[in-house]
């Protein structure tokens, strides 16, 4: 297996981070120094560290929670908050896949597979990403109208895919769907055109789905995982 493989199959980082690992001179196989990123290794039988410490081969887990509030996205906090990685029982080290708002609720995924994190992730795979929104107040036509052609937000133009509304006798409870992954973009697109988002809960991820209670998890399916690969 390619030492650079490996390391991100342990969970460490993406592939391409491993690459830079290996180039800055911080990769040991068996006590010697890699900067080849055409090295393999044998899982099974060498020693490899990362700056000094050495690094297990883990198999893959994959879950998704759903996220309550009050709760970092995040695998530590300074301020000694509740961090999602707490909610789940694993025995390997995992980190979510992107971020959701301390106060957002919802879909996120968690995983020790640096690969699979980084193709979820990544802008140019167009990852889906769909949200209850509840404003402040009604969202008039011309405004949704605008917020699917696209407004500036940040110096850069973003948009909704879709806006369809939960009840017919009310435009404050909203599904929008987008593919963008920047912070707090769905409140930043809303504030904008000067609505305040009162809460929001991502309902689904790549197609994963809320199917289970807020604070609750589960591991991905097979087919699940297979599909997102």
């Amino acid at each position: 297996m390619r030492l650079n493989k490996f390391i991100a199959e342990c969970g460490i980082a993406s592939r391409r981070k491993a690459e830079e690992f290996i180039v800055q001179g911080r990769v040991d196989v068996n006590n010697k120094t890699i900067t080849s990123l055409s090295f393999n290794v044998n899982p099974d039988s060498d020693e490899i560290r990362i700056d000094g410490e050495k690094i297990r081969f883990q198999r893959h887990v994959y879950y998704v929670l759903n996220k309550p509030k009050g709760v970092v996205t995040t695998t530590s906090d300074e301020k000694s908050r509740p961090i999602v990685t707490e909610l789940i029982k694993s025995n390997v080290k995992i980190y979510p896949i992107g971020r959701l708002d301390i106060n957002t609720t919802g879909v996120i995924l968690l995983t020790n597979d640096g690969e699979f994190a980084n193709k979820l992730i990544h802008p140019r795979n167009n990852i889906i990403r769909e949200y209850k929104v509840v404003l402040n107040r009604e969202l008039n036509l011309q405004d949704e109208q605008q917020l699917i052609k696209g407004v500036l937000i940040d110096d850069k133009r973003g948009k909704f895919e879709s806006i369809n509304f939960i009840k017919k006798s009310s435009r404050k409870a909203v599904l929008v769907s987008c593919t963008e992954g920047r912070n707090h973009f769905v409140k930043k697109m809303f504030s904008s055109l000067k609505y305040d988002v009162v809460s929001l809960h991502r309902k689904s991820f790549a197609g994963i789905t809320d199917d289970i209670p807020v604070g609750s998890y589960r591991k991905l399916r097979d087919e699940e995982i297979k599909r997102l690969s």
